[in-house]
């Protein structure tokens, strides 16, 4: 795509916006004046580029488009996916190279700086993401509407091009809630010293990504209450790329309850874990819990999550309880020792998970070593990773083995 071809695309994206005539240059673009009763204005737009991509903006702040596209190119051996039953460490060894993520994402505001909208489309999977559209006027209150990762718990909510690992942990398959449509209320209520805090609260379809309506009258609730416990924010973000030079640190609890025919959500949509068949309309009631805590400061920063997952089957009057928790560090160790990189992040992360309580012995773990090389923050980074996975169905049965996984992630 040639320069002028792409000159010539965006303007025709702002026409869509202004539905008037648009005066650009290579400068500038300018609205011709508008004439009423009392005044004459002109308007002009912005071109930029930051964090969020190529950015056109009006001098009012109205109107902002941002676009940004996003690669994620990864090699791994002997396996890539985490491993969830024997045979899938039996499987041949391969090596792999392909492009894991390749995505176009679109933001901004219309009409009003608080009015704003996103929506994200992934190119391998020929799948529309997100598309959602938020009133934020009131720090205290905000409204989202339409489909994305519901703010659950704080790994699956940061982008995968912002985290500290090259993939998320092993618990992610099985108590995330991903990607889903329906509204939100959220805010920050934000008091004296650390009287700081932020909740959400969704009701939500509870039948996956892609998916318009409810299998049957259940909805799926979820709430999130976050203290700020240094009265600071800290964002969705995994590495101290910022530099805190105050201690900034949360900690949440969440809940989910919902019914519906499946026990486990993805990027792909909705599906199964690993023992349960294909449900009926309403045939699992799924009731979820999470304590979280994440810190940063001075080039260290630590995440953890504990989970606890209980699948009631009302076909076979089954009930399953799953449990999991995960621990990660890191920290620029150029911040001790000056000789090393200041673009090099070191970090470790130990995850535990149980599929079901009733048997002790039934864990799976992981246990990762990671290195990051930020070219430019998290917006081009290259991140070497190092695993030893284990799989134990008893004392006797017990499988295990190493991975290796090296990805660059870039964002333009």
């Amino acid at each position: 795509m040639s320069h002028k071809f792409f000159y010539l695309l965006i303007v025709s994206i702002l026409l869509l916006i202004y539905s008037e005539p648009v005066i650009c240059s290579y400068d500038f673009c300018s609205l011709p004046e508008r004439t009423d009763s009392s005044s004459k204005t002109e308007e002009s737009i912005k071109i930029s580029y930051g964090s969020k991509g190529v950015e056109f903006s009006a001098d009012d702040g109205n109107y902002k488009l941002q676009i940004q596209s996003r690669l994620q190119f990864r090699y791994s051996y002997p396996f890539d996916t985490d491993p969830v039953t024997f045979s899938d460490f039996q499987e041949e060894q391969t090596q792999t190279y392909k492009i894991n993520r390749a995505r176009l994402k679109v933001g901004g505001n219309v009409f009003k700086p608080w009015l704003k909208f996103y929506w994200e489309y992934d190119f391998p999977g020929s799948n529309l993401l997100d598309f959602r559209l938020m009133l934020e006027r009131f720090e205290f209150i905000k409204l989202k509407v339409g489909q994305w990762k519901i703010h659950y718990n704080r790994e699956r909510i940061i982008s995968s091009g912002k985290q500290q690992t090259v993939e998320r942990s092993i618990l992610t398959r099985a108590f995330t809630i991903d990607r889903q449509q329906g509204v939100s209320l959220y805010g920050r209520l934000k008091g004296k010293s650390v009287a700081d805090f932020n909740y959400w609260f969704s009701v939500l379809t509870g039948t996956g990504r892609g998916s318009r309506s409810n299998d049957d009258k259940h909805l799926m609730f979820m709430s999130r209450l976050q203290w700020n416990c240094f009265g600071r924010v800290l964002s969705f973000t995994s590495s101290d790329t910022k530099y805190h030079e105050k201690p900034t640190g949360l900690i949440a609890i969440a809940g989910v309850t919902n019914r519906s025919p499946y026990t486990r959500f993805s990027t792909g949509g909705s599906g199964q874990l690993e023992g349960f068949d294909d449900g009926e309309p309403g045939q699992y009631r799924v009731n979820q819990f999470l304590v979280e805590t994440a810190f940063m400061f001075k080039g260290f920063s630590w995440q953890q999550e504990f989970h606890l997952k209980e699948i009631d089957d009302k076909v076979n009057n089954q009930i399953t309880t799953l449990i999991g928790n995960y621990v990660q560090v890191g920290y620029f160790f150029h911040y001790l020792w000056s000789i090393i990189p200041k673009p090099l992040e070191a970090a470790f992360r130990y995850a535990n998970y149980n599929p079901d309580r009733s048997f002790s012995n039934d864990n799976r773990r992981e246990y990762s070593f990671n290195i990051n090389w930020f070219f430019k923050d998290h917006l081009n980074k290259l991140t070497t990773e190092i695993s030893y996975l284990d799989l134990q169905r008893s004392f006797s049965e017990v499988v295990s083995g190493w991975r290796f996984r090296l990805q660059w992630d870039v964002s333009i």
